[in-house]
């Protein structure tokens, strides 16, 4: 990369960067690490006592920090004195990314069949998915080879069951269960990728090989120690530690002859990102294989929707919008506009508000109107349990009352419409999970439903 480092002056640190010089020599200071990460606010009042400016690696800058420092140096110029970089000195502006765009095709698979008739399928594999990922965590810690072939063969079930209903799988990455494992984030960014990948209109192998690579990403970290893993915040030197499952996760699964290499190059490359701020080569744009970028996104979105340590799932579009901010810079902004189409605004499972005031819960997509699913109505507009669930489709109910609001019988505001979504735990008697198993698998609607889709 051109850019390295950015001279940054010292009311304007924030946690996440990483120190690489200071103004002065350090051995005038009473910082011991020649390099290290800010983790606090104290280490950046010891820094405004003793310097004016220090400068900053861009590379290793992590967290919200990384984000804007990046962006900032894309548009350094040497009128801008505050960052300092090659570039800038050279009077040049930063260099575009070299990145050609993906090619997508809307039409490469049928229209998806409705969500029941492949939910108990879907739970089914959904339950095997989750005793082979248990099999492969016992594996790794016995030091025997991954059981990759057996795990492939359930991925392969995975993209046929997406490729009928990707709304039967998105039910299963939505919504955290109770008995929730570590494993779990795997198996529901793999849905994910798989979802993303038809969307797309990646051929079958293609999706096998992400969704493969995708569950079995994280493997490596079974080798991490379990203090470095749960810290919040790394120094250096643990930060590099934890950066080393990657490495262990390919030597896994390349241990393994039957091992596709395209799989063994997903996992190496999903930590990469597409301004060259990734690990562990730092590669950037076209360097960083297309089904890689497409993990690294969905591993984002399910960490920022499902955050360590958390007991509720955040909103989607709080996750979407995070994600919409990085566009450019940490993922492929193509890769980002479209990953937020595959998916909609308003995700199965998410908790919505609508115009009417009453909550509901999306249950299935309208892919060709994504503003309008259908719904599952459970509170009413003071959010108070309504006697009976209601199922609403959207795309129908606006369908009606536009022929009544074309002859004038209606008013436009007689449409009803998603006003936003609801952050997870907004409304605690919703139970998302038995809206879900109403709606997928119960064979009929009996009065009093409303008792098994609120909490007590």
């Amino acid at each position: 990369m051109a850019i390295e480092q950015a001279k940054v002056f010292v009311e304007d640190l924030q946690r996440g960067m990483f120190v690489s010089r200071l103004d002065r020599p350090w051995t005038r200071t009473p910082f011991a690490l020649q390099g290290f990460y800010i983790r606090d606010l104290e280490e950046i009042r010891q820094l405004q006592k003793y310097c004016r400016y220090v400068y900053v690696d861009i590379v290793k800058t992590v967290g919200d920090a990384g984000v804007k420092l990046r962006r900032l140096t894309r548009a350094t110029s040497p009128n801008n004195p505050s960052l300092s970089s090659t570039s800038a000195r050279a009077g040049r502006a930063p260099a575009p990314i070299p990145c050609r765009p993906v090619q997508v095709s809307r039409d490469t698979y049928p229209q998806p069949i409705p969500a029941r008739r492949e939910a108990d399928k879907a739970r089914k594999l959904h339950r095997r998915l989750q005793q082979g990922m248990r099999e492969v965590m016992v594996q790794i810690q016995s030091d025997h080879p991954l059981p990759v072939q057996q795990v492939n063969r359930m991925v392969e079930e995975l993209v046929e069951s997406v490729l009928r209903s990707p709304d039967a799988g998105a039910w299963l990455a939505r919504v955290r269960d109770k008995d929730e494992h570590t494993y779990s984030h795997a198996i529901r960014a793999s849905i994910w990728a798989v979802v993303f990948g038809r969307h797309i209109g990646l051929r079958r192998h293609d999706l096998v090989q992400l969704g493969l690579a995708t569950l079995l990403k994280d493997v490596g970290k079974l080798k991490i120690a379990d203090e470095v893993l749960q810290m919040a915040r790394r120094d250096p030197r643990r930060e590099l530690e934890y950066r080393k499952f990657v490495d262990h996760s390919v030597r896994l699964l390349s241990a393994d002859p039957q091992t596709d290499p395209q799989v063994v190059n997903i996992v190496r490359g999903h930590c990469e990102r597409h301004d060259g701020s990734g690990y562990p080569e730092g590669l950037r744009g076209d360097k960083i294989p297309v089904l890689a970028r497409i993990c690294g996104i969905v591993t984002f979105y399910d960490e920022a929707t499902n955050p360590r340590g958390a007991s509720q799932p955040v909103a989607p579009s709080r996750a979407v919008a995070q994600l919409y901010e990085l566009r450019g810079a940490a993922f492929q902004e193509q890769l980002v506009v479209e990953f937020i189409q595959a998916i909609g605004l308003y995700p199965t499972g998410t908790q919505v508000e609508l115009s009417s005031g009453e909550i509901a819960v999306v249950v299935e997509q309208t892919y060709e109107r994504r503003l309008r699913p259908k719904v599952m109505v459970v509170l009413d507009a003071s959010k108070r349990p309504l006697p009976e669930a209601r199922l609403f489709d959207m795309a129908a109910d606006e369908d009606r009352k536009r022929k009544l609001i074309d002859c004038g019988k209606l008013g436009p505001e007689a449409k009803v419409s998603i006003l936003k979504d609801v952050q997870p735990g907004e409304y605690p008697q919703v139970d998302v999970a038995a809206v879900r198993d109403s709606y997928l698998f119960s064979q009929q609607r009996t009065p009093g439903l409303i008792a098994r889709l609120l909490k007590r």
